[in-house]
């Protein structure tokens, strides 16, 4: 069954439409597994000031997904989301059990949302610190991403479009699991250090190309036949970032021969960096 995720802005109105879904989807007569932020058992405020929890409330989200995801159950993710790291992610965990999914992007203002914001009972609030850093981290979903589409934009006053929303969830054929979706069993004791050193071999190698003037060209990088190409010029905090979830997602759905996630971190680039 789908998987449903909400993003946008810090008190954006994303658990209301959350809820939403729900009661409509149970009125349907649909089972609804519903997880989010809101569980959390700290505040939300200390889990997005700290990198460490924050990583740990991201993996608790996305072990509940694969958790509930059946035939059975729609789930719904109620987060910020504002990663498209972590959307590729969730989009996995739904294309490896044969789901279809879809991603409700509620849209505010950052002036519209500090007002909501304010408005919540104090133990309810993003502090103004991390409200500014989740605005500014925030990574606008689109539709020519695969794991952003389907994609319904509202703004706060717009009908819910469940009509639309149900036909994407239920009447669309989920997309097939394929090499860099699928789990494959870990099959060397030096698994992740063997992705280690690969994944940091075509970083330095991308760095250097862009170093020689070659940004634009289709670039071939160390052990992998895939050519690597951006649009722009990247900083090393950048591909660091980027090799860092790579690395995430890796360790919880190793392949069965280290070598061949050469070719899956170049598919990942290409399809991450816009």
């Amino acid at each position: 069954m789908p998987l449903v995720l909400l993003c946008g802005y810090p008190s954006s109105g994303k658990t209301r439409r959350a809820l939403e879904i729900r009661e409509k989807l149970e009125a349907a007569g649909k089972t609804v597994h519903f997880t989010g932020d809101e569980q959390c058992q700290d505040d939300k405020n200390v889990f997005y000031s700290e990198p460490r929890k924050e990583k740990e409330l991201r993996g608790s989200l996305k072990a509940a997904a694969e958790r509930y995801i059946s035939k059975d159950c729609v789930v719904i993710v109620d987060s910020p989301n504002y990663i498209k790291g972590f959307r590729y992610e969730l989009y996995c965990v739904a294309r490896q059990n044969k789901a279809t999914h879809c991603v409700v992007y509620c849209m505010a203002s950052k002036e519209q949302c500090q007002e909501w914001n304010a408005a919540r009972p104090e133990s309810q609030r993003y502090s103004d610190t991390i409200f500014d850093e989740l605005v500014m981290r925030f990574e606008e979903p689109e539709t020519r991403n695969r794991w952003d589409s389907p994609l319904f934009s509202l703004l706060g006053d717009d009908s819910l479009p469940f009509d639309e929303i149900s036909e994407a969830l239920f009447d669309r054929k989920a997309r097939r699991p394929n090499q860099s979706t699928q789990t494959q069993p870990v099959s060397s004791a030096t698994f992740v250090h063997d992705v280690d050193r690969i994944t940091q071999d075509i970083n330095m190698a991308i760095l250097t190309a862009q170093q020689t003037g070659t940004l634009g060209q289709a670039l071939s990088v160390p052990s992998s036949t895939e050519k690597f190409q951006s649009p722009r010029k990247l900083t090393m905090a950048e591909l660091r970032r980027l090799r860092s979830q790579f690395m995430s997602y890796t360790r919880l759905h190793p392949v069965e021969d280290a070598a061949q996630t050469a070719t899956l971190y170049v598919q990942y680039l290409n399809t991450t960096i816009t």
